[in-house]
């Protein structure tokens, strides 16, 4: 039985069109569709049933080769090799059913899907299920690689967070505890640097709002409470802030001596002989500068 006699038999297709030496036309109202006329005609494409789909899409892709991109017969003959094997995307998508919504990851896959389609070449005469399985699993792949990590890293980490996972499963089990740096790394055969690296990128792959709560002893403690530490920088901060109008208030003098003390780091000795007075003369300035600007402080 031919893939046409087939299609008609399973209810399909509508094989008994009048047929031409060069194409059939359908539809109407300006919607026509022009198919060849060796072709059988696929209303529904995706009630095409799998035995089926293989010998079909041969026909077509062979049918596909001989025509000119832009015609209505290349967009129907295209077309309906995208729909026959949408089946086979879904086939590969569900191995990853548990990594997503499937709507989503069945548009990825019919990307790689048409990419296959695109670049088939009859003339090699592999099967074409060799050439699309690979296009359409890493079309997903890319997916995942570029839109589910919540915080973007180099592929060669993302990459990476993959082989750890595996031998860090795989040396818990024959060590029976959890595998130090240095074996992971030895496993791998990489450096200790790179197994510290990815382990940190991978803490990218799922981030945890600052918001979200932890339960202990019924009592729900939220995630700031655990992270973080005071910087001292920040007290340093607020206390220049509010030292600046202090410092506004000394005469030019005392600041003078505060600069050179502090700000161009010089001994009393020196700024003494800078301004022609004795060191202990600069001492007692200074002393009682630093008195003042604490005394404010403290008020504030």
């Amino acid at each position: 039985m031919t893939v046409s006699e087939a299609i008609v038999e399973a209810g399909v297709a509508e094989a008994a069109e009048a047929w031409t030496d060069g194409v059939r036309t359908i539809g109407g109202s300006g919607d026509e569709q022009a198919v060849p006329a060796e072709l059988p005609l696929v209303e529904d494409p995706g009630q095409v049933a799998p035995r089926d789909a293989r010998e079909m899409t041969r026909l077509f892709l062979n049918r596909l080769a001989q025509l000119e991109e832009g015609t209505h017969e290349y967009q129907y003959v295209r077309n309906t090799l995208i729909e026959v094997n949408l089946s086979l995307v879904r086939y590969v998508a569900g191995r990853f059913r548990n990594r997503g919504e499937m709507d989503d990851i069945v548009q990825v896959g019919t990307i790689g899907l048409i990419k296959a389609i695109d670049r088939y070449d009859p003339a090699r005469e592999n099967e074409f299920t060799t050439l699309a399985i690979p296009y359409i699993m890493g079309e997903i792949k890319r997916f995942f690689r570029d839109h589910t990590w919540d915080v973007r890293v180099p592929r060669r980490l993302q990459e990476l967070r993959v082989d750890l996972a595996r031998a860090t499963e795989l040396l818990t089990n024959r060590l029976g505890r959890s595998p130090k740096v240095a074996e992971i790394a030895a496993h791998l055969n990489i450096s200790e640097e790179d197994v510290i690296e990815g382990q940190v990128a991978a803490n990218g792959y799922n981030a945890s709002s600052l918001d979200a709560t932890f339960t202990d002893d019924e009592t729900q403690t939220p995630l700031t409470e655990f992270l973080g530490e005071r910087d001292e920088d920040l007290d340093l901060v607020e206390n220049l802030h509010a030292l600046k109008p202090l410092l506004d208030q000394l005469d030019e003098r005392d600041r003078r001596i505060l600069s050179m003390r502090f700000g161009q780091e010089m001994t009393q000795s020196e700024i003494g002989a800078a301004l022609g007075v004795s060191q202990m003369h600069v001492s007692r300035l200074l002393s009682r500068c630093l008195a003042k600007l604490r005394t404010g402080l403290l008020t504030d």
